[in-house]
C-alpha cells in the first residue's frame, strides 16, 4: 500500500475512541471548554449583529453634532485673503530682514528672496470690522457669523505631510482620519447614510486616500468617498436582472454565513463586513435622492452657484449636497477641494479659486443659518499651510510671481457649532512671516474641533502596541477657549 493511501486508510479506521485516549485531554475538560466557547460565541456572534457605528454618548455635553470640512488643499495665500500687510507693499522687491528669516527651510525658494507685496485690496466688513480682501465679496456679508483665526502654524512645510498632518494629525500615512476618530469616538445618528463621507473637486490631493482612512480603527469607520456623476457610490446599483427581493435574500444569506464565522473567528473586522452590506443596501434608494438636487428651490441653487452636472459647479454641487448629508445625520463631511498651491502667478491663481469657491463657502453660512442648523453643525475652512510673504520666481520651473510653502503662519476660518462669531483671533508680524499673538498648533484646532463635539481630545485614545494614540499626539495641547462661544 503506498503513503497516501495508507494514511486514509488509517484515518478512516481511527475512532472517537482513539482520540479521546491519544489526545491527552479528559472528557471534562472538553465539556467545560464547550461551555466556555459556547458563551465566547454567543457574544462573538451579538458583536457581529451590533453596528459598529451606533450612537454613542459624548465625554460631555456637546455644541455640535456634525462637522463640514473645507479643505482647500494646495494652501491658499492667507496674504492675499485674510492677513493684509501694508508693509509688504512698502518693501516689494527687497529682501526681509536677516533676523526674520534666519534658520528657515523652504521648498523652493532661497531665505532671502525679494518681498512680493499684496495683489488685491483689502477692505472692513460686518459689526466686526474684519478685513478681508476683494476676492471674498460673499464671505464678508457672512464675516461676523464666522471666526477668522490668523495665528495658526504647523509642523510640515511640504503638501502631502501638511495635509495628512491636518487630517490625520500625523505627517505620514496610517493614522485614523478626524473623521475616523469622530465616528469610532460618537457613532453615526444616519441609519442610510455612512457616518463620514469625502467630497472632492478641483484636482488630486497630495495626501491621497490615506486623508480620510481609518488606519487601525476597524475599517467601518474610514471616509466613504461620493463620486461627481453616475452612481454617487460605487457598486450601490444592482445589475441587470437583479430585484431588490432577490439583492435582500441574497444578503440575509451572505449576513447569516458571516454570523457563523464571527462565532469561530472571533474577528470584529465581520461586524464592519456585515454593517457595510446592510448600509449599501439602505443606500441603493438613498443614495440617488441625496444627488437629486430637484427638491431643492432655484433660489437655493443660485445661492451655492450649483447647477447639476456642470463640470465649473463641481465644489458648488459638493458644498450643496454636504448640507443634505448633514441633515441626512452624516456626521463628518470632508469637502475637499484642490487647486490652490500657487508657486506661479498666485495673483491669477487666487482669482480663479476664489470664483470658484467663494459664493458656496459662504451660501452654506446663510443656508445653516436659515434652517436652524448653524448652532449645531461647525463648519471650518483651510488649507494645510501658508504661503511667503517672499516671491517665487525661477526661469528654470517657468514661475514668476508665486510664493512657496509657508508654515510658519496661516489663517483658517470656522463657523457655529458653538464657535464664537464675529471673532478675530490670533496676529502675525507685519510681515505676516511670524505669529505674534495668540499662536495657534494644528493640533490645538483638532483638540477644539473635538471639544465643540464633546469629545476630550485627551481622553479619545485607543491602545496598540503598548502605546497609547490620539489624533492630537503626545504632546500638550489643548482646544482654543477663546474660540468657544
Amino acid at each position: 500500500m503506498n503513503a497516501p493511501f495508507e494514511s486514509e486508510y488509517l484515518l478512516r479506521e481511527r475512532t472517537r475512541r482513539h482520540f479521546f485516549r491519544d489526545c491527552g485531554v479528559g472528557v471534562g475538560k472538553i465539556a467545560l471548554a464547550s461551555l466556555l466557547a459556547e458563551g465566547a460565541s454567543r457574544n462573538a456572534a451579538a458583536a457581529a449583529g451590533a453596528s459598529p457605528i451606533a450612537p454613542k454618548r459624548p465625554h460631555f455635553s456637546a455644541t455640535a453634532k456634525r462637522v463640514i470640512y473645507l479643505f482647500m488643499a494646495g494652501a491658499p495665500s492667507q496674504l492675499e485673503l485674510f492677513d493684509y500687510k501694508p508693509k509688504l507693499a512698502e518693501l516689494a522687491g527687497k529682501p526681509l530682514p536677516p533676523s526674520v528669516i534666519k534658520g528657515q527651510r523652504y521648498a523652493f525658494i532661497q531665505p532671502d528672496a525679494a518681498v512680493l507685496g499684496p495683489c488685491f485690496e483689502f477692505a472692513k466688513h460686518g459689526k466686526s470690522g474684519a478685513e478681508l480682501s476683494e476676492m471674498l465679496p460673499h464671505l464678508s456679508k457672512v464675516v461676523d457669523d464666522i471666526a477668522i483665526v490668523r495665528s495658526m502654524h504647523t509642523d510640515k512645510f511640504n503638501h502631502s505631510p501638511a495635509q495628512l498632518f491636518l487630517n490625520t494629525g500625523n505627517g505620514v500615512p496610517g493614522r485614523p482620519s478626524m473623521g475616523s476618530w469622530l465616528s469610532y469616538g460618537l457613532g453615526s445618528e444616519a441609519d442610510d447614510l455612512p457616518s463620514f463621507v469625502v467630497l472632492k473637486s478641483g484636482g488630486n490631493l497630495s495626501g491621497g486616500a490615506a486623508m480620510w482612512g481609518s488606519g487601525f480603527l476597524p475599517s467601518s469607520h474610514q471616509g466613504v468617498p461620493f463620486r461627481e456623476s453616475g452612481d454617487a457610490i460605487l457598486h450601490t446599483s444592482n445589475p441587470a436582472g437583479l430585484d431588490m427581493r432577490s439583492q435582500r435574500d441574497s444578503l440575509d444569506l451572505v449576513r447569516r454565513l458571516n454570523e457563523a464565522h464571527a462565532v469561530t473567528a472571533g474577528d470584529p473586522e465581520i461586524a464592519t463586513r456585515i454593517n457595510a452590506y446592510e448600509m449599501a443596501y439602505r443606500m441603493q434608494s438613498r443614495a440617488p435622492e441625496l444627488m437629486d438636487f430637484s427638491q431643492e428651490s432655484q433660489a437655493t441653487l443660485d445661492l451655492y452657484g450649483a447647477k447639476p452636472g456642470d463640470d465649473k459647479a463641481v465644489f458648488a454641487n459638493n458644498v450643496l449636497l454636504a448640507r443634505r448629508l448633514a441633515e441626512g445625520g452624516t456626521r463628518f463631511i470632508q469637502v475637499y477641494h484642490s487647486g490652490w498651491d500657487h508657486h506661479s502667478q498666485v495673483e491669477n491663481g487666487v482669482r480663479k479659486q476664489c470664483a470658484a469657491t467663494d459664493r458656496a463657502c459662504a451660501a452654506l453660512i446663510t443656508d445653516l443659518k436659515q434652517r436652524g442648523m448653524l448652532d449645531d453643525t461647525l463648519v471650518v475652512w483651510g488649507g494645510e499651510f501658508g504661503r511667503t510673504p517672499m516671491v517665487e520666481a525661477s526661469a528654470a520651473l517657468g514661475r514668476s510671481l508665486g510664493r512657496d510653502h509657508h508654515p510658519q503662519a496661516f489663517t483658517m476660518w470656522m463657523a457655529g457649532g458653538g464657535i464664537k462669531p464675529g471673532l478675530q483671533y490670533g496676529r502675525t508680524d507685519e510681515l505676516g512671516f511670524h505669529v505674534e499673538e495668540n499662536p495657534v498648533h494644528v493640533h490645538d484646532l483638532q483638540a477644539t474641533i473635538l471639544h465643540c463635539l464633546g469629545l476630550d481630545h485627551e481622553r479619545l485614545t485607543v491602545r496598540r502596541n503598548g502605546l497609547e494614540f490620539r489624533l492630537t499626539g503626545v504632546e500638550k495641547h489643548e482646544p482654543v477657549q477663546a474660540l468657544l462661544a
